[in-house]
C-alpha cells in the first residue's frame, strides 16, 4: 500500500438549513484497502460522501481526492450511491451498457454480472427489483469505470446472506488489486470483516477510529460502536 492516503478529509464544516450536520469531520482511506466510516442515521455519512465527490460544498475544510480537490478526478472514482430514482424505467443491461460507454477502457461487463449474480435481473426494469437487487445493480454500476477509489454508501442494505458474501468478496478483490474502497454500513460484521480502518463518527465529527484489531481488543465492534455515539436523530 502507499503511504499516501488516497481520500484525505480534514476539519470539514457544513450546515445544512441552519443545523450543524458535519462538525470538524476529518478522515483519511489508505491506498488499496478498505476503510469502513460507520455511524448512526443522521452521523453525517451520506452528506461526508456528497462532499467527497464535490456534490456539496462544506463551509470549511478541506478535501483531497486521488491528489486533488473534489472533482478533479471523476473518471477514476467510483460511486455507488443508496438509490438510482433517476434510472427506474430503465432496465440493468441498458443502464450498464449505457455507463460503460461513458468510459473509453470500461471493465468487461460479463465477469461484473457473473460476480454479482446480475443475470436474471439484466431484463426486468430496475423498479422492479428488490432493495438488494437493487443495490447489485448500482455496485456494477460504480466499478464499470475501473475507478482507482470507490465510493460505497451501505453497500449491502436490503441484500440477502448470499448476495452479501458475493458483495464482500468483490471488495476484497478490489483492494487485492489495488483499488481503494470507502465504505459505509450499518453492519458491524460487515465492517470487521472487511475493513482494514474503522473511522466511527457521531453528530458530524469522528469519536474513535483504529484498525479492527485496535478497536476490538477489549470489546466487540458493536460494544465500541455503541459506547462511542449516541445515536443521532
Amino acid at each position: 500500500m502507499s503511504s499516501q492516503p488516497a481520500l484525505t478529509v480534514a476539519d470539514l464544516r457544513l450546515r445544512l438549513s441552519g443545523r450543524p450536520v458535519l462538525d470538524g469531520l476529518s478522515l483519511s482511506a489508505g491506498c488499496a484497502a478498505v476503510t469502513a466510516l460507520l455511524g448512526p442515521n443522521g452521523a453525517g455519512k451520506t452528506t461526508a460522501i456528497r462532499c467527497i465527490t464535490g456534490m456539496l460544498k462544506p463551509d470549511a475544510g478541506s478535501v483531497r481526492v486521488l491528489g486533488g480537490p473534489p472533482g478533479s478526478a471523476d473518471d477514476r472514482v467510483g460511486l455507488m450511491p443508496q438509490s438510482l430514482g433517476a434510472w427506474s424505467a430503465a432496465k440493468p443491461r441498458e443502464m450498464l451498457r449505457y455507463l460503460a460507454s461513458l468510459y473509453p477502457n470500461p471493465a468487461p461487463l460479463d465477469p461484473l454480472i457473473d460476480a454479482l449474480a446480475l443475470a436474471p435481473l439484466l431484463n426486468r426494469p430496475y423498479r422492479r427489483l428488490s432493495g438488494g437487487e437493487q443495490q447489485a445493480v448500482n455496485l456494477a454500476g460504480a466499478l464499470v469505470g475501473r475507478p482507482e477509489l470507490v465510493l460505497l454508501d451501505e453497500p449491502t442494505a436490503g441484500m440477502d446472506p448470499h448476495a452479501r458474501r458475493r458483495t464482500w468478496a468483490l471488495v476484497r478483490e478490489l483492494a487485492d488489486v489495488g483499488v481503494t474502497v470507502l465504505l459505509t454500513t450499518h453492519a458491524m460484521d460487515e465492517a470487521a470483516a472487511l475493513a482494514h480502518h474503522v473511522w466511527i463518527m457521531d453528530a458530524g465529527r469522528v469519536t474513535v477510529s483504529g484498525t479492527v484489531a485496535e478497536l476490538t481488543a477489549d470489546a466487540s465492534l458493536e460494544d465500541v460502536f455503541l459506547r462511542h455515539t449516541g445515536g443521532a436523530a
